[in-house]
């Protein structure tokens, strides 16, 4: 089969790697599946490496976002059917160890990422390829209730493997409720999620910080009231003017650079909370100032989403057209020209891709 492999900094490409098979022996026989992917995506973190910023010691698969069509089952799996329709989050679980019974899968003892090895279950299969043998099927795998759905609705399903249950976790560590004041660092997918989010959780006032047109547009559709472009000092201080002088209730971060962070911290009211899911990134840690957080009695709480768990609380408003979080996707390509894909984000010309199995 064809997957997406990076090599080093500017170098990815896809290549012909052997094809996937159940486990029929040790270990990982029986709860694992294999899975052809209908749809896949690039997401920010995959830059790092293509930029340059983060180590590859070897050639590695790439992917952590996919839907696709369940082809294979093992003997122990027992929630999922071939021909079903599955999101995968961001990660594998096995739904029993203490951090997944805890509501913390994203920590799973047992699991891990895509397109590697899953302790003794064996490799799993990255998402920017063909098709995935997926460890612990049930405990990861989500089903999309009616099989196949309409390609329409396919993008929007997507979105539920990272960056809209990560958004939805920015807003939910930052407590937005009804009628709270929040900001938006961050315009790519995640801080356009989070804007989805904290609509939809009832916020009375939403800032998008935005300094390209079109993702201004955007936030606006998804619910952003205003527009800040500016960075540093300057946006520090017209967050404040326009919230009593304080700043908003809420700051979620979504880019996890060494200016991004102290924004946020900076911006939010004495009292209130920041929500941080941006992929700490470039001495992004410099931007913690605990004298700060001490002072004016400010929370930070945020990291990696719970995304298996949030699946099914937003996957409702999905199928039914609440929310529309797959116009995020700005550019789509067949597999064989995702190296575009990478290029185009790298180069903001595509807020988020989407690549067609």
């Amino acid at each position: 089969m064809k997957a997406t492999v990076i090599y080093g900094k500017h170098d990815v490409r896809v290549e012909s790697v052997p094809d996937p098979e159940l486990a029929t022996k040790g270990p990982a026989a029986g709860p694992d599946a294999i899975v052809r992917v209908v749809a896949a995506c690039v997401c920010g973190s995959d830059l790092w490496p293509f930029r340059g910023l983060e180590p590859i010691e070897k050639p590695r698969r790439q992917g952590h976002e996919w839907v696709g069509v369940v082809e294979q089952i093992g003997s122990q799996v027992s929630t999922l059917s071939v021909g079903d329709f599955v999101i995968a989050p961001m990660y594998v679980c096995d739904g029993t160890c203490a951090n997944c019974c805890n509501g913390m899968s994203v920590c799973c003892l047992g699991g891990g990422y895509w397109g590697s090895q899953i302790h003794q279950q064996g490799f799993a299969d990255a998402g920017q390829g063909e098709r995935v043998r997926v460890p612990f099927a049930d405990a990861t795998l989500v089903a999309v209730p009616g099989g196949m759905p309409d390609p329409e609705l396919i993008p929007h399903l997507l979105t539920l493997s990272d960056v809209m249950c990560t958004g939805h976790h920015a807003a939910r560590s930052a407590d937005v409720h009804a009628a709270s004041t929040v900001a938006v660092i961050g315009d790519g997918a995640v801080g356009q999620c989070a804007i989805i989010a904290s609509k939809r959780l009832g916020a009375s006032r939403i800032v998008s910080m935005s300094r390209h047109e079109s993702r201004q547009r955007l936030a606006k559709e998804f619910g952003a009231t205003d527009i800040i472009p500016d960075r540093g000092d300057e946006a520090v201080s017209k967050l404040k003017d326009m919230f009593d002088g304080i700043g908003p209730d809420a700051v979620l971060e979504c880019v996890g650079t060494e200016l991004s962070m102290p924004t946020a911290w900076r911006a939010v009211r004495p009292g209130g909370k920041g929500g941080y899911v941006g992929v700490p990134t470039g001495g992004s840690a410099k931007g913690l100032d605990m004298n700060l957080m001490f002072s004016e009695d400010k929370d930070v709480v945020g990291g990696l989403a719970t995304v298996r768990e949030y699946m099914g609380e937003l996957m409702p408003d999905i199928l039914s057209g609440k929310i529309a979080p797959g116009k995020v996707f700005d550019m789509e390509l067949p597999l064989d020209d995702i190296v575009q894909g990478y290029q185009a984000m790298d180069e903001r010309r595509a807020i988020k891709v989407l690549i067609r199995a």
